[in-house]
């Protein structure tokens, strides 16, 4: 079993922008979206995976994702998925020693940028960006399964 361990916060300023090592266009939508656990298919830069993540407890979670056919992708978020879509552009970005996903999102939760950092254990220590905010990891309205019920457009 796969544990992710994250931290989110909410960026407030364009300072990242330097730091940028990736870029990748990211769909994503959920076609199971329960308390204990999500399935999730996602496409990025003509690649896609099917991702099971348990609840979330504290900043950690049980993760599993495995490669999947992307016209079975396809098929999947046209018939089967919730809506909408998390569409959303994903930096990767470096800072301090580690390299933070920067996700800006589109569609329905457009104006809302999150940066996560994943650690290897809930009490790693990190060096925190300047463009980094407010702290939301316990918050689950930023959740992206919780953005396809309550998209941020509507708050």
């Amino acid at each position: 079993m796969a544990l992710e361990i994250e931290r989110k916060f909410i960026v407030i300023n364009d300072k990242w922008k330097s730091g940028v090592v990736s870029e990748s266009v990211l769909k994503q939508a959920y076609i199971a979206n329960q308390p204990n656990a999500t399935v999730r298919i996602r496409v990025a830069n003509g690649v896609a995976h099917l991702n099971i993540k348990s609840a979330t407890t504290g900043i950690s979670r049980a993760e599993f994702e495995y490669p999947i056919p992307l016209a079975d992708a396809e098929q999947m978020l046209q018939q089967i998925a919730l809506q909408p879509f998390i569409d959303k552009t994903r930096y990767q970005v470096k800072w301090g020693n580690h390299i933070w996903d920067l996700d800006l999102f589109a569609g329905e939760n457009r104006g809302l940028v999150m940066a996560e950092v994943e650690l290897s254990s809930e009490d790693e220590s990190f060096e925190l960006p300047p463009w980094a905010g407010d702290e939301v990891s316990g918050d689950p309205r930023y959740y992206n399964s919780n953005l396809v019920k309550h998209p941020y457009s509507q708050w």
